[in-house]
């Protein structure tokens, strides 16, 4: 075992988190009120090869690993408490990674340069209006052959990015179905655009969502009619669009679990030195044994989700990087699963304490620690899977496939 980061990722660190407090600390509470991030903080992200990091270095990323792109969103968090920017960095890293391993070359050229500039939103669009982390019963949205290429209708909601896609350019990492009533055989990965940068696409309707926290990213959802897209923008093969995305949730799950990780120790940070400067009853609130256990709680909550995050991250390097045999992609899905839902679960603690140590001011606008509040929670009910979901995939493997709850319903 070996607990100590290499000198690469040592020196990322120091560079991303310098980035972070110097150009994301002072700004994250301006778009949290004015709900959009500035064009040019994307901007000088992409010049940090910071859009879309681990995206290869063919086609303008840095082709990082997955380590290192939980270093990049743990600092960002730890800087913006709202987590709207690490929630586009983390969808921009995970989804256009897995873009980049199975995606055509001609639709891989054509993009993910724009991607890594900044200049393309890229989004992961699967979450559909009857259900999201049941895919397979869920998912209504259709894929159909043409001469020329497919035909995609349906509708998708709870989409990061739609407003910056609409108004600057974006494309989304999608799932439709070749047959309504298939199994997970049936799935179809794409790449839909929204808006190539000339428009919203013919056939494509766009609405907003008001989400409770990280306001300077937006969330909606598009109704796709009639779409059609070319032959060289199906990722992968006809009907590996299902495995492909259970890849990609890890991906994610692996950042979300870092960004929540960054935003805790943010808050975590604050809480402290506040409560070793407040004063009460002539001594310090941190002198209070029920404060000080609390932060030890806290403490030792945050290094546990560390080990768990970067744990996962290290099993995905190992397969995907090292073509390490004795780890799976079950083994990475689990351990994923268990990052996603302990850090965000943790973190959610983590910042309640922080805001009771405050008191009254704690409940206010004025402190941060109310939107971290608010951007953290968001992982704890859905996102690449909501929190039961989590457990399933986890008890998967402990339990066995014959043991999943909506298996059990079928043999019934």
């Amino acid at each position: 075992m070996h607990f100590e980061e290499s000198d690469e990722e040592r020196m990322f660190r120091e560079a991303v988190r310098e980035f972070a407090q110097r150009y994301v600390a002072p700004a994250w509470q301006d778009y949290d009120k004015n709900h959009e991030i500035p064009r040019s903080l994307i901007k000088k992200m992409a010049e940090m090869q910071l859009w879309a990091p681990t995206v290869s270095e063919e086609y303008g990323g840095a082709g990082i690993s997955m380590t290192m792109a939980c270093i990049a969103a743990e600092e960002l968090a730890r800087a913006d408490l709202s987590i709207a920017l690490p929630v586009m960095y983390l969808v921009e890293a995970s989804w256009a990674l897995i873009f980049d391993m199975y995606g055509t070359h001609e639709a891989k050229s054509e993009i993910l340069p724009k991607v890594c500039s900044g200049d393309l939103f890229f989004g992961i669009a699967t979450t559909e209006p009857t259900g999201g982390s049941d895919l397979v019963n869920s998912t209504k949205t259709t894929i159909k052959p043409t001469d020329n290429g497919y035909v995609i209708n349906g509708e998708k909601v709870y989409i990061s990015g739609v407003a910056e896609s609409e108004k600057y350019g974006g494309v989304y990492w999608t799932l439709a179905k070749s047959d309504p009533k298939g199994d997970h055989k049936a799935f179809n990965a794409f790449i839909l655009p929204l808006n190539m940068g000339n428009g919203l696409t013919p056939g494509i309707t766009t609405t907003l969502f008001e989400d409770m926290g990280r306001m300077g990213v937006s969330t909606g959802g598009f109704n796709i009619e009639n779409v059609e897209i070319p032959k060289h923008y199906l990722i992968g093969e006809e009907g590996r669009g299902f495995y492909m995305a259970m890849e990609g949730f890890s991906a994610a799950r692996c950042i979300i679990a870092a960004t929540c990780l960054g935003a805790a120790e943010g808050a975590f940070d604050i809480g402290v030195d506040y409560v070793k400067q407040r004063k009460q009853f002539g001594r310090p609130l941190a002198a209070f044994e029920g404060i000080m256990f609390e932060g030890v709680d806290s403490w030792m909550a945050l290094q546990a989700d560390k080990l768990l995050t970067y744990k996962a991250a290290w099993m995905w390097d190992q397969h995907y990087i090292h073509k390490n045999p004795n780890i799976s992609k079950l083994d990475i899905a689990q351990a994923t699963a268990a990052a996603k839902y302990k850090a965000p679960h943790d973190a959610l603690d983590i910042i309640t304490r922080a805001m009771t140590w405050h008191g009254a001011f704690g409940y206010t606008k004025e402190c941060p620690l109310e939107a971290s509040y608010r951007g953290v929670r968001s992982y704890t009910v859905g996102a690449e899977g909501g929190a039961h979901i989590q457990k399933l995939v986890i008890g998967r493997e402990i339990f066995g496939k014959e043991c999943l709850p909506y298996r059990q319903d079928k043999q019934l």
